[in-house]
């Protein structure tokens, strides 16, 4: 009999749901709090935290005429690619989230992208810009563009800013991210400016922190600019010793640049530089601007784009629950109800900019080319929108 009753209590608890137990909306974050880029964690936690203060402040999200609290889950990945798998695992099976934020760098993303997809549970990441994050995965969604656009971008800005007709790129080899990129700007420099001038392609590894080797050889081919698609840690260490073996011209960059630590790690060596990415905080207006100016108050510095982009992305999730129209008793259909209402989603309106989604679940967006002015905030040069 007292089987009967524990069995019967159990089966009242798994159909109440534990991501909703308790009128609660259990969202999970899968970030880098540890590891290479721990200042991407940190501002996804951050803008995280300061839209769910916003949410439950007011009683909590309205769905279906009745509001719920919103319990937001941190786990770290180390920015590992393993970690990632294993923390959407955990989310997913221990904690039962409704839907997962992030990874953001693709390294993380992409294998961490097959796995909810695997598992039929919603997730949208802030941060990569990887194809493969995506692709072929109806249940994974992203914030930003891709880099298909942004290699593009960062082609003809060099080309224009620089006068450049020849190129040299130095990136990390077991970096999705990166290795990606590098290989898409190679092959549109030389598409436009003819074979060979990409005049050298130099990679290195993750852990690696001397450079000297790689960019002895970029230096010595003499090219017009330096393009480096890495991350905002690796960058600092690569600009510092291309200045210290005698280099003088200019640096182009991607978004993975755009942390508010890279400015900590790299100093006046990275004053004058340009990057694309996804919005500028110096000059931003309207709901941008309140946004940057909350968070700064809030956290003691600007907000980079990994923050805005969380912010958009963690708002994407709230409003496919939204939309779902009511919080079904069962996990497993109430993330497909937010699968389903992501994927319905036409247009959004965020702080990084208004954007459309094709049926991949990317969005159709614009991408800004930033310069870091002597202050070491990053300022608008032009903004670049898909044809």
């Amino acid at each position: 009999m007292r089987r009967c009753v524990l069995l019967a209590l159990a089966a009242v608890f798994l159909l109440s749901g534990a991501a909703f137990a308790g009128d609660t909306l259990k969202i999970g974050f899968n970030i880098p709090l540890t590891g290479d880029i721990p200042k991407v964690g940190e501002s996804s936690r951050n803008a995280a935290e300061m839209l769910k203060e916003d949410i439950n402040s007011a009683g909590g999200l309205e769905v279906g005429g009745k509001k719920y609290k919103l319990e937001f889950i941190y786990e770290d990945n180390e920015s590992k690619a393993e970690s990632a798998v294993n923390v959407a695992l955990k989310l997913i099976e221990r904690d039962e989230v409704l839907a997962i934020v992030g990874p953001n760098s693709s390294k993380q993303a992409v294998p961490a992208g097959g796995t909810c997809d695997d598992n039929r549970t919603p997730m949208i990441s802030p941060w990569s810009t990887n194809p493969d994050t995506t692709y072929e995965r109806p249940w994974v969604f992203r914030a930003a563009f891709l880099d298909p656009f942004q290699g593009p971008v960062a082609v003809n800005f060099a080309a224009k800013q620089f006068g450049a007709k020849t190129a040299a790129v130095i990136f990390d080899i077991s970096n999705d991210y990166s290795k990606g990129l590098a290989e898409i700007f190679r092959d549109v420099w030389e598409k436009k400016m003819g074979a060979g001038t990409v005049v050298a392609f130099e990679s290195h590894g993750t852990k690696d922190q001397d450079f000297s080797a790689q960019l002895t050889k970029m230096l010595a081919a003499k090219p017009d600019f330096i393009f480096i698609p890495d991350n905002y840690n690796q960058v600092a260490l690569i600009i510092k010793q291309a200045h210290d073996l005698g280099w003088t011209g200019p640096f182009m960059g991607s978004d993975a640049w755009g942390s508010a630590e890279l400015i900590d790690l790299c100093g006046k060596d990275c004053v004058g530089q340009y990057f694309s990415t996804h919005y500028a905080a110096a000059g931003a207006k309207g709901a941008t601007k309140e946004f940057i100016d909350r968070f700064a108050a809030k956290y003691g510095y600007i907000p980079d784009d990994v923050a805005a982009l969380t912010w958009d992305s963690t708002r994407l999730v709230l409003q496919g629950i939204q939309e779902a129209g009511e919080v079904k008793s069962s996990v497993t259909k109430m993330r497909k109800a937010i699968r389903d209402a992501l994927a319905s989603i036409t247009q959004f309106d965020g702080i990084t900019g208004s954007m459309k989604f094709d049926e991949q679940g990317d969005p159709i967006k614009c991408a800004v080319v930033v310069r870091i002015n002597e202050n070491g905030e990053f300022v608008f040069t032009e903004q670049v929108c898909p044809e």
